[in-house]
């Protein structure tokens, strides 16, 4: 397969009156065709790993290193002028909020014509033109008549979808959806998620999914990367996430979900809360919490054990032998 995203020790740290080290050393491939899951808890570096991929992190305040390359192009080296033909064309983003991502001030139509004027050279009567398409494709209702709509004007599911269609309006190879279904009551999320999935399979786009939900993940995703604290603590397909994790906090997350868990069976909780980020990670960040942890575990970053193709986990647990691992 060929991967159309690669990441390669991605560290992020934001700063100000304090520093914040949000990414650590992150890896990352997304195959041609796929839909990759990142999953974890609000804090865990996810949306700030997608913004990077955009280059949407502020100049002033971020410090970045290590690489990004989408399609065989250095994102972290792209100019002004490169970044505007390269989003929305090459990748695009659905974002959770739809309510502050679209622009108040302008009609749906309108939004979706401008940035299909921007990126494609396109008159103002062909954007418009593709907008009404597009909201024919994201299944709008009385497409035409929503071209006029604010987006206060619309419902949050009828918002996320006119997101949708805004992200979709130039082709891109690559979109990345950050938590799009959180805001979302649970009927009008199964709606979008199996709309996602539809489209991505129509236009034959690659997929980031940012989620904290594995329920979530379970229904759109090929293949998972778990992140805490800031770094990938384990990845692998879909698959082998459910039903056989290594790591400590995977194990912890599906334990804690009702996927699976019988009708009045307790559901598990992970114990502690998450580490601060002031400072870069010197031994494992999820030791504190972990009922496995050794004494080593504090005195060294654990290895990223590759346990088969396209398969990782960082954990002693991983070096283990696979019956050990799994108790």
């Amino acid at each position: 397969m060929t991967n159309l995203v690669d990441i390669s020790n991605l560290t992020i740290r934001f700063t100000g009156e304090r520093t914040v080290h949000a990414v650590n050393d992150v890896s990352l491939s997304l195959g041609d065709g796929e839909v990759l899951g990142l999953l974890g808890e609000s804090g865990s570096g996810k949306s700030v790993t997608m913004r990077a991929l955009m280059r949407l992190l502020p100049k002033k305040r971020s410090q970045i290193s290590g690489r990004v390359q989408v399609m065989g192009r250095d994102v972290l080296a792209m100019s002004d002028e490169e970044l505007s033909q390269f989003r929305g064309r090459t990748v695009s983003m659905i974002f959770q909020e739809p309510g502050l991502a679209l622009d108040p001030v302008y009609t749906i139509g309108r939004q979706i014509a401008e940035t299909v004027m921007r990126h494609e050279g396109k008159s103002y009567a062909e954007g418009t033109a593709r907008a009404l398409e597009m909201l024919d494709v994201v299944r709008i209702p009385s497409a035409k008549r929503r071209l006029e709509s604010y987006p206060h004007e619309m419902s949050g599911g009828m918002r996320q979808r006119a997101m949708i269609a805004l992200a979709l309006a130039c082709r891109p190879k690559v979109l990345l959806a950050d938590e799009p279904t959180t805001a979302l009551d649970a009927t009008v999320q199964i709606q979008i998620l199996l709309l996602l999935r539809e489209l991505q399979r129509e236009f034959g786009m690659s997929v980031i999914f940012v989620t904290h939900d594995i329920g979530v993940a379970i229904e759109i995703c090929d293949r998972v990367a778990v992140m805490y604290a800031g770094q990938i603590v384990e990845q692998g397909s879909l698959r082998d996430i459910v039903r056989q994790p290594v790591h400590p906090y995977a194990r912890g997350l599906l334990a804690s979900t009702i996927h699976g868990a019988k009708r009045g069976e307790r559901l598990q909780t992970i114990p502690g809360t998450p580490p601060s980020l002031d400072q870069a990670p010197q031994s494992c960040s999820f030791a504190p919490r972990c009922s496995h942890a050794q004494p080593r575990c504090a005195e060294a970053l654990p290895p990223a054990v590759q346990l088969g193709p396209q398969r990782l986990a960082r954990c002693i647990l991983a070096e283990a032998p696979a019956s050990v691992a799994a108790t």
